[in-house]
């Protein structure tokens, strides 16, 4: 039987953190543990039962490094383009050097993760309305949560990205990996490693007053 962290459901929500820096790049990572994440994500809720998702896991090392090149050159991009411009006393603001600091290291290290995961979702949704792409992704993102909360309790961490989307980024990868472009769409690019420690506290954030709403904005 898997051994799991001793956390409780509050915990386990409110210490699953973006992990880049503490992922250890070194220890491999079984196979049947990331199958045993994906099968409790794929109990997460999906709009009128399609279950449109897929899961492409990458292990082979030039698929990885491939990937994690097209990540790269989005990224540099990315990294030229100006900070967001929050406000004094901000605490986003307070951590964004350490936030960028933080996504270039996974950047130059992407290919090194023993495993990389693309969540898919049956469907293209370049032109979708509003509604139609709420529902595609709350069939698709809740499942992905599931598995990043199954890592952790498993001693295992991701990050959620998006930026090998970017441009043309998405088209590349699909060519590289075989998904059918004009029939899938992809969600992200996540590392999959052991954490070092599994020492995760809750992450500093605006007060909820800032942006609870009640009966009107």
């Amino acid at each position: 039987m898997t051994e799991l962290l001793p956390l409780n459901p509050d915990e386990l929500l409110t210490t699953t953190r973006a992990v880049r820096k503490r992922l250890d790049l070194t220890r491999p990572v079984p196979r049947e543990l990331v199958e045993e994440c994906l099968e409790i994500a794929m109990q997460a809720p999906t709009g009128s039962n399609r279950q449109g998702w897929h899961w492409l896991v990458i292990e082979d090392q030039d698929l990885k490094t491939a990937v994690a090149d097209v990540y790269r050159r989005n990224f540099e991009m990315y990294r030229s383009m100006p900070a967001a411009d929050y406000p004094e006393g901000d605490s986003r603001a307070e951590r964004q050097d350490k936030v960028r600091d933080s996504a270039g290291y996974l950047s130059d290290n992407f290919h090194r993760a023993p495993m990389l995961l693309i969540p898919c979702l049956w469907g293209r949704l370049d032109d979708a309305s509003v509604v139609q792409g709420a529902g595609a992704w709350g069939s698709l993102l809740p499942a992905v949560w599931s598995f990043m909360l199954a890592l952790r309790e498993r001693g295992m961490g991701s990050a959620w990205t998006t930026i090998h989307l970017m441009n043309d980024g998405e088209r590349q990868v699909a060519d590289i990996l075989g998904i059918p472009y004009d029939k899938v769409s992809q969600g992200g690019l996540f590392p999959i490693a052991y954490t070092v420690g599994t020492d995760f506290k809750p992450a500093k954030r605006e007060p909820l007053a800032s942006v609870l709403h009640w009966d009107r904005w």
